[in-house]
């Protein structure tokens, strides 16, 4: 289930394109502070699709109705360049759990994925929003799943990226099935020789810490 924010004008494309230019990617802070606000943008987005309760809020002259989301979703961040989008999600779900993975790609003739860290919550009856900005082959999104699933039961997952690939989403269908959302700001062209996203915008993790040693 796809779910692709640029399907409709805002904000959000101008911020994505900000990201994308390279001259803007040496301010490394601007390049941070980009990712936080999509972080925030999609948040929205999604909490539109939680599930609500209603309830009164008390004010000195009465009570007003709202709808409040029954229980948090619990964001599991995929390190370590989801940690400035994580920030956006952490500012509008600010009464969520957090759960950290550590992942990386290993280069060679096939590109893997090398899990080395993982720390999460409690995720029974829970939404779940799993969010690593490149979806890209998609093996981190569903080896992260897969940790999840083996720690405990969920209400539902949500994978959350800033720009994927053609190829990647169609990993994600193969392994996960249909139902799981995966939301995204853009669906580029394609996976190069690399399996680096093309247009995409690099990479996000150096474009925000520095090389990996």
């Amino acid at each position: 289930m796809l779910r692709n924010l640029s399907d409709s004008n805002s904000i959000a494309q101008q911020i994505l394109a900000e990201i994308r230019d390279s001259t803007v990617q040496k301010d490394r802070h601007r390049f941070q502070f980009n990712l936080e606000r999509l972080g925030t943008i999609m948040a929205y987005e999604l909490s539109k699709t939680l599930v609500y309760k209603n309830l009164e809020a008390h004010t000195p002259l009465g009570t007003a109705p709202f709808a409040a989301i029954t229980t948090p979703p619990v964001l599991i961040t995929v390190m370590r360049a989801a940690i400035p989008y994580w920030i956006g999600f952490q500012k509008i779900f600010d009464r969520s759990e957090t759960g950290f993975i550590g992942a990386y790609r290993k280069e060679g003739n096939e590109i893997s994925i090398q899990v080395d860290y993982v720390a999460l919550p409690e995720t029974e009856s829970k939404d779940v929003i799993l969010i690593d900005p490149m979806l890209a082959t998609g093996k981190s999104m569903v080896d992260s799943v897969n940790l999840i699933r083996k720690r405990g039961a969920y209400s539902s997952i949500h994978l959350a990226s800033l720009i994927a690939a053609p190829e990647g989403i169609a990993y994600i269908k193969k392994h996960l099935g249909n139902d799981i959302p995966i939301w995204t700001f853009s669906v580029d062209r394609e996976l190069n020789a690399q399996s680096y996203i093309v247009p995409g915008l690099g990479d996000a993790g150096d474009l925000c810490f520095g090389e990996k040693l």
